[in-house]
């Protein structure tokens, strides 16, 4: 159930290049449901254009959740500028996240890129939980970049890629993917559809869950900015990436 209300941010910080984490408090995370699911964010009360954030950790104990955004633009420039004790105006949680309670494997691996990393966090976290052992590969820019690297560590082995080669391992993620055969089951990726594109190709025959890391329109599924193809032959023949996903399941959509 999504839920509207004023959310009291308690933690900002600046965590790498133009990105920053934010934890929110309020009734909110205890309507979230899946990891992989997004708020739909109302950063000024002048300017009627919501921002959707994936969700990158939520505690229903202490009522928080937590997001991870990069500078884009006008919205999340704005953002940017807020501090603890101000409230913002947040709808969610939206969305449908990574299936975690059919997930069965016993080996996981997350591959995220950039901003797509954020969600993946979260679903290492329950994976964890669930006695999943879990490997990570982050793809960043270049050095200055990276985040989160520290933190997927306390879960599992990680392994960090830049495209300059400043930082880690020199080129996509995807150069690190044939390595890693035969230590995994199941996959789940995060980001741009090109680079989901690329990841589902080298890893062909896996059973794996992408979510699409784009710029949505509306964020409820009224509009028609963020659809997807789906295969030939399918009814609907569209998808929608905040209605119906942003997660998928591999073959599912056409990218």
């Amino acid at each position: 159930m999504m839920i509207r209300e004023e959310m009291e941010i308690i933690f900002h910080e600046r965590i790498a290049e133009d990105t920053y984490r934010m934890t929110l408090q309020g009734d909110l995370p205890a309507e979230i449901r899946q990891p992989g699911q997004f708020v739909h964010i109302l950063i000024d009360q002048s300017d009627s254009l919501r921002r959707p954030i994936s969700i990158a950790d939520a505690d229903t104990a202490k009522q928080t959740l937590t997001i991870l955004y990069k500078i884009l633009g006008r919205g999340t420039a704005a953002l940017s500028k807020k501090q603890s004790g101000d409230h913002l105006d947040v709808l969610g949680p939206g969305g449908n996240g990574f299936p975690i309670d059919s997930i069965t494997a016993e080996r996981a691996l997350l591959v995220g890129g950039g901003i797509g990393v954020p969600p993946l966090y979260y679903l290492a976290k329950q994976l964890k939980e669930k006695g999943i052992e879990v490997t990570t590969v982050l793809g960043f820019q270049h050095e200055a970049s990276v985040f989160f690297e520290e933190e997927f560590r306390e879960l599992g082995e990680v392994f960090v890629t830049t495209n300059d080669g400043s930082y880690g391992n020199k080129g996509f993620v995807t150069e690190i993917l044939p390595a890693l055969e035969g230590r995994f089951d199941t996959y789940f990726s995060c980001g741009p559809a090109v680079m989901l594109k690329a990841v589902s190709e080298k890893l062909d025959g896996y059973e794996g869950y992408l979510s699409i890391e784009e710029r949505l329109g509306c964020g409820v599924g009224a509009c028609f900015a963020c659809v997807v193809q789906a295969p030939e032959g399918d009814s609907k023949g569209y998808r929608k990436i905040c209605h119906d996903g942003p997660v998928f399941r591999t073959g599912e959509v056409i990218l």
